[in-house]
């Protein structure tokens, strides 16, 4: 399948541009936004001098709303960012929910299919409604009560799934080995996005997989390697598959937990300036063996995580390249209740990596069986047998070469 080049969701409704990973603000329209300067003033002169020909000319009634929001989403389009966008009112408040983990919609993991222009499933939550109502891994949703919406945006066809809890929707899918259209009717409810889960296995090999990087995953994630006694592991699989990313602060914090010391992070802002971000001594698990498995659903802080850590020598990476996404968003309100969110600066790993659309190579290609038996995780014994070959003492050097 070809790969998928818009926004990952990280929920039915919730754009997750957390997805698709962000670092998340508010701020307020600074004076300089009102005040232009006459160099711009003289710029957008045509502009002005087109709305009066519109306004005084065109032949039907004009919405000087509708106008604007035309304009101001194409004025961000012609930046050619995806990630760089206008929130609605509407679509801001759902933005907002996406944050605290909790939503009503039907509880799955999607993205954009650029070849249908539906929304493909990455996978139905555990005891989510998604599940439960028989949706698979790779359905593609291209009908929504009955209503073509393939020629509508991302936003706009979550927001069409998404409802209260305790309502119904219908959802046309296109499935592998169907020679038609399914319908699929899902009653909404509360969702509640778990963090992570955590298990042991065989050979005191820990695994902690990591939904999403949220204000408090790192501190759950803390505390989990402690109560795992992490260090005397004789290794650990970090399973960020399908992390659409989150807060920058979380995924640098997460990153802290593994390593005690040196540059972790660069971020290359505007005017060819740099942020650096360190360590800060506050490591809990900077011993343990560490596999970190990754696919084409992660994204932005999963691949920032996944790289910094093979960057430092401290990780090896197993499963398929991940989705491609190296930039940070803020979001910034308007004064009619919407928002834009806008790219501020690009990250790359401590050795000057960047992750373009290509995405994160990983150390070990293992792609999922999707004929293993139902429990098996074919990925999953890939990163157990990876982690066999690294010992303690090759932590501080390089644990496989990558290009």
């Amino acid at each position: 399948m070809a790969r998928l080049r818009t926004l990952i969701s990280l929920v039915l409704l919730v754009t997750v541009a957390f997805g698709a990973g962000f670092f998340a603000a508010n701020r307020s329209v600074s004076p300089k936004a009102e005040a232009q300067s006459p160099e711009t003033e003289e710029v957008f002169r045509p502009f002005w001098e087109a709305y009066d020909i519109v306004k005084g000319q065109f032949v039907d009634p004009v919405d000087d709303e509708v106008m604007m929001l035309g304009a101001l989403e194409g004025m961000l389009e012609a930046l050619g960012d995806e990630n760089t966008n206008y929130f609605d009112p509407t679509e801001l408040a759902a933005w907002n929910e996406s944050l605290t983990g909790e939503f009503e919609g039907i509880g799955a993991t999607v993205r954009q299919d650029e070849e249908t222009g539906g929304l493909i499933i990455v996978s139905p939550l555990p005891g989510s409604p998604a599940e439960s109502s028989g949706i698979l891994p790779g359905d593609i949703i291209v009908q929504v009560g009955g209503k073509d919406i393939t020629k509508l945006s991302q936003a706009e066809i979550i927001n069409q799934v998404r409802g209260p809890a305790g309502t119904a929707v219908r959802l046309g899918i296109l499935r592998d080995g169907e020679p038609e259209m399914i319908e699929i009717t899902v009653i909404r409810d509360r969702i509640v996005m778990p963090t992570l889960e955590t298990r042991m296995l065989d050979n005191n090999v820990g695994y902690i997989r990591l939904y999403q990087f949220s204000s408090e995953a790192a501190n759950e994630l803390r505390e989990t390697l402690i109560e795992m006694d992490a260090n005397n592991l004789n290794g650990l699989v970090l399973d960020l598959r399908d992390n659409p990313g989150g807060f920058l602060d979380t995924s640098l914090e997460v990153i802290r937990l593994f390593i005690d010391e040196g540059v972790i992070l660069i971020e290359q802002l505007p005017n060819e300036q740099e942020r650096v971000f360190e360590a800060n001594s506050t490591a809990v698990a900077p011993e343990v063996p560490l596999a970190v498995l990754v696919n084409a659903g992660s994204a932005s802080a999963s691949e920032l995580v996944a790289g910094s850590l093979r960057d430092l020598d401290r990780a090896v990476i197993v499963g398929t390249p991940t989705f491609g996404k190296n930039t940070v968003q803020i979001v910034n309100p308007l004064s009619n209740g919407g928002a834009v969110r806008v790219s501020i600066a690009r990250w790359v790993t401590p050795d000057g990596s960047s992750v373009d659309s290509a995405g994160l190579e990983p150390d070990v290609m293992v792609e999922l069986d999707p004929e293993a038996a139902a429990g098996q995780d074919n990925q999953l014994e890939a990163a157990i047998r990876a982690l066999k070959g690294i010992k303690r003492e090759q932590l501080q050097a390089p644990l496989y070469g990558h290009f």
